[in-house]
């Protein structure tokens, strides 16, 4: 298991560096900026699949 191996590592060398009181507050705000970037990229490929849809009709009404 080297990559939770890895992680456990990242998440010590994290506490040592920020501290108990502000990893929470990074925690949060890493989730946040994940959370928009799902959306943002949701966003660009809902938009993609429209555009193939509506060069699909106007093939066929061809």
């Amino acid at each position: 298991m080297p990559g939770a191996m890895s992680l456990v590592l990242i998440a010590i060398i994290a506490l040592l560096v920020f501290g108990p009181k502000k990893l929470p507050e990074i925690g949060k705000a890493f989730g946040s900026s994940l959370r928009e970037f799902k959306n943002a990229t949701q966003g660009l490929v809902k938009d993609d699949d429209g555009v193939k849809k509506a060069e699909k009709t106007e093939e066929e009404q061809k």
